[in-house]
């Protein structure tokens, strides 16, 4: 009679080790396939995104939101200006307001960790945000919740230029206004406050690494790509915006100004 024989312990342990130096070989692999797919749904949103604002605009005779909602900005604050006036239109599908890659909101005190955290207000949940100067103000207004400047303002997305005007982008918070002098966040996400300066974390806001040393902008011709964090600086956010300004290769920037957590970027 034959005997069944089995695996030795020896055997046993060669298996299991295969497998894991199998496993830890694909893992990484397979991380940034998932990245990347997280990457590519984050453009899908914003071409949705693109259809929204585009319906936006159109109904309105090609202006883009005012910034007010009913004539007033009392009680509308925490980004609520935008994403209520336009709520019935992309009401049925409300997880487009998040990048995959930021879908739990986070407290905007845990420094160093908003980039990868989605913001909250009330309710409502989300991690882009809308340029601010795209704002069209009403006659009596030279700014909106306190960002001056009204010869600043684009009004509507039909303007020369509009592939490098971003209209829509990631953020870890509601909204933003950048200028060309604003500088980036020490940490990567970005502080409030950290420099001491009112309103000089603008920039901070969208400067967010969610797509490796990249992230996904609306621009206002309609199209969506990736767009260096670095290059962020030569975008025209706003109609006095110097796109080669002090955090630009033109302006004279050097690779040690730069925050350690982007220094391994591409300079623009």
């Amino acid at each position: 009679m034959n005997k069944q024989r089995g695996f030795t312990l020896i055997e046993l342990l060669v298996v299991i080790a295969i497998i894991a130096l199998l496993m830890a070989i694909l893992m990484p692999a397979l991380q940034r396939v998932r990245k990347q797919a997280r990457g590519v749904a984050c453009q899908m949103n914003l071409h949705q995104w693109s259809l929204i604002w585009k319906m936006y605009c159109d109904d309105n005779n090609g202006y883009w939101l005012s910034g007010a909602v009913n004539g007033t900005t009392s009680g509308y604050g925490s980004g609520r200006w935008w994403f209520l006036p336009i709520m019935e239109l992309y009401e049925a599908e409300p997880d487009i307001r998040c990048c995959p890659e930021a879908t739990k909101p986070s407290g905007r005190g845990n420094i160093g960790s908003w980039a990868q955290h989605a913001w909250q207000t009330g309710d409502y949940i989300g991690s882009y945000g809308p340029n601010g100067w795209m704002c069209n103000l009403s006659a009596n207004r030279d700014g909106i919740w306190g960002r001056s400047g009204r010869s600043d303002y684009w009004r509507t997305p039909n303007v020369q230029g509009a592939y490098n005007i971003p209209m829509f982008t990631g953020m870890w918070w509601v909204d933003s206004w950048p200028r060309h002098t604003d500088p980036p966040a020490d940490y990567t996400g970005g502080s409030l406050g950290i420099h001491g300066t009112p309103n000089v974390e603008e920039m901070q806001r969208v400067c967010v690494d969610r797509h490796g040393g990249f992230q996904s902008s609306l621009f206002c011709d309609w199209s969506v790509r990736k767009v260096g964090l670095k290059e962020l600086w030569t975008l025209k956010w706003n109609r006095s915006f110097n796109i080669n300004g002090p955090w630009t290769k033109a302006g004279g920037v050097a690779p040690e100004d730069w925050p350690r957590w982007m220094s391994g970027f591409k300079d623009y």
